[in-house]
């Protein structure tokens, strides 16, 4: 059986069918995402209460305006019926028997033109007013999300695709924009109505009033059942979502290889797999949310029923007149409309709840790799480092890092050399302190970097990557981000030092020339040439090379290592490079396989050794 179909039998054996499933497999990897479950909790006030709290900082401006429009609009629109009334018991069929009045009806008909036109202003000027507040709420809650997930460390990011990180940022926020805009003040404005009109038809008439508020219990009970699998169902809805934006950020990046690979079809068979769910996922939250409308509607039809039997019968015994009767036929029928819209609107907070659970599951996160509070500033460093007994885990029960201990004197250039796996690039994540060692410390010019502050230790660290990452933008801002404070004249000495000056120049707009994201306008050589002029106008006291010059010509290599003697020149490196030829010049050479160091010495050291080191030596001139 072929690969294509291989992973094609595989995938039909998949319960990913299974709408309530939480696991969700990469296509090329298996690998499985764990962070999209259902989160299982019940609705709460709690919950939506810390949403609301954005709205915090807007209370001066929301609170004098809110309130006189609130009760404008409600007024004017419970007085429309009452007019109404009044107006058919003493305008046109007067109850005591004399004759209409033409005059009594034009001064109504005036009021409740004049009532409509306050409405009228009273709403159109509270939309616009909450647009305006709703969207710098959203501003303010994406940005505090952005803000987190950058502080958030390297373990949040091993477990979750990017497209899963995406969604919460983009999509979930989204569909909080009509609770932030209209909804929650809808609420408050529907309530207060609702109160209004209870109150009315108290006064006009107890025993007609209850008998049509008799159904309003029934209606809550039913609508109670469908609250939690509504919940349930839109967030469903948004996992299926963050499903799909994480395949796409991978089918994008990774469409080189899907074409080279000619796996076009499979991709889109997978995709409308995932697709074919998610419409599944979305139609079935849509049904349950439907079902709000007809219960209202059925409760709303037997409470007028109710209404016209019972409401004839007092008109018949003149218990009440037929103004009233009117009355309360206007009231009632204005009466379920607010509670529908509340029907409606506990859905859109469904909704809301179940984006809300997702954005602050990431809000919630801490850091794994955090400041303590006692944490100091790093002072200007020296760039002694010393690894001391360490012992590192990705995953519990499978070390990367076996009792490793390492010093490297300030100014010393370090090689880490050794098979794929060995964990030369798991001591450069400590240092960095992207991951904490399981036992044993990192210590800089004898400070343990758990103890100093993120940014003091990292702002003196430079690394430049063999993936190195280009930004969208121009080169000169790409170079420029090693420090932002630089001036162009700094920034082409850079580029002149590590001999990236002479490409760009040539480039139609120089250093002014725009490049996308990944820097797809340039060759893997020149966008780690850009690295390097990056990581040296940063001047950091360490430099880290991880696989550096892997990408680069021979001849633009032989330039750059005359640059590194610039470069490398009072500062402490560690290079981790299988092309061998270029440490030759290290003070230290460090052989690791398996997470335990080996062998350790300057190049004619090991290879008299005639051990590890010379044995990865001697393969590589032999396939040369």
């Amino acid at each position: 059986m072929s690969q294509a179909n291989t992973a094609d039998a595989s995938r039909q054996q998949r319960p990913d069918e299974d709408i309530d499933n939480p696991i969700v497999y990469d296509k090329k990897t298996r690998f499985v995402y764990q962070d999209d479950e259902l989160i299982e909790k019940p609705f709460n006030w709690a919950q939506m209460r810390r949403l609301l709290v954005y709205m915090k900082p807007y209370r001066k401006q929301l609170l004098p305006v809110l309130i006189l429009l609130m009760i404008l609009g409600t007024l004017t629109k419970l007085a429309v019926p009452f007019l109404i009334s009044y107006a058919i018991d003493h305008a046109i069929n007067p109850t005591d028997g004399g004759p209409a009045s033409l005059r009594m009806l034009y001064i109504i008909t005036g009021s409740i033109f004049g009532l409509y036109l306050i409405q009228w202003a009273t709403n159109t000027y509270r939309i616009k007013f909450m647009n305006m507040i709703g969207q710098r709420i959203i501003y303010d809650l994406r940005a505090d999300l952005f803000k987190h997930i950058q502080s958030l460390s390297f373990r949040f990011y091993d477990k979750r695709p990017a497209g899963s990180v995406l969604v919460r940022v983009t999509n979930d926020i989204n569909s909080l924009q009509d609770l932030f805009t209209n909804g929650a003040i809808n609420v408050l404005i529907d309530m207060l109505q609702l109160i209004g009109i209870i109150i009315i038809l108290l006064f006009l008439n107890v025993q007609l009033a209850v008998a049509v508020m008799i159904t309003v219990p029934i209606m809550f009970l039913v609508s109670t059942k469908l609250r939690r699998y509504i919940r349930m169902a839109w967030q469903d809805v948004r996992i299926k979502q963050s499903r799909i934006n994480s395949h796409l950020n991978e089918a994008i990046q990774g469409m080189r290889v899907t074409q080279a690979y000619t796996q076009e079809q499979e991709n889109m068979t997978f995709f409308d797999h995932m697709n074919t769910i998610n419409r599944t996922s979305w139609n079935r939250a849509s049904a349950l949310n439907q079902t709000f409308g007809p219960v209202i509607e059925i409760t709303s039809a037997v409470g007028a029923f109710i209404l016209f039997v019972y409401g004839t019968h007092l008109v018949e015994t003149s218990a009440i007149t037929v103004g009233v009767l009117f009355a309360f036929a206007q009231y009632v029928g204005n009466f379920w409309e607010p509670i529908n819209r509340l029907g409606q609107m506990y859905s859109q907070m469904l909704i809301a709840m179940a984006s809300s659970e997702r954005i602050f599951e990431f809000m919630d996160e801490k850091p794994s790799i955090d400041d303590s509070e006692e944490a100091m500033v790093l002072p200007l460093i020296k760039g002694d480092v010393e690894v001391e007994h360490v012992l590192f885990e990705y995953e519990k029960g499978r070390p990367a890092l076996q009792g490793v201990s390492l010093h490297a004197h300030a100014g010393q250039s370090i090689a880490l050399v050794g098979h794929t796996g060995s964990g030369k690039s798991t001591i450069i994540n400590l240092l960095c302190r992207f991951y904490d060692p399981t036992e044993g410390r990192v210590l800089v010019d004898g400070f343990d970097i758990r103890h100093v502050k993120l940014h003091s230790l990292r702002s003196q660290v430079g690394i430049v990557l063999q993936d190195t990452f280009i930004f969208s933008g121009t080169i000169r801002d790409n170079i420029r981000f090693g420090r932002l404070d630089a001036t162009d004249e700094e920034v082409e000495a850079a580029a002149k030092a590590v001999h990236a000056h002479e490409f760009i120049s040539e480039m139609k707009d120089g250093y002014e020339t725009e490049v996308q994201e990944r820097g797809n306008v340039l060759s893997m050589g020149q966008r780690q040439l850009i690295s390097f002029a990056r990581a040296l106008l940063a001047d950091p006291r360490i430099l880290i090379l991880d696989e550096a010059t892997a990408s680069i010509d021979t001849e633009t290599e032989l330039k750059i290592q005359e640059a590194l003697k610039t470069l490398l020149k009072g500062r402490t490196s560690f290079i981790i490079a299988h092309r061998l030829s270029t440490i030759r010049h290290c003070d230290n050479i460090i052989v690791l396989d398996h997470g335990r160091i080996m062998e350790q010495g300057n190049h004619s050291a090991l290879m008299n050794q005639r051990g590890i080191y010379h044995g990865l030596v001697a393969a590589q001139y032999k396939y040369m």
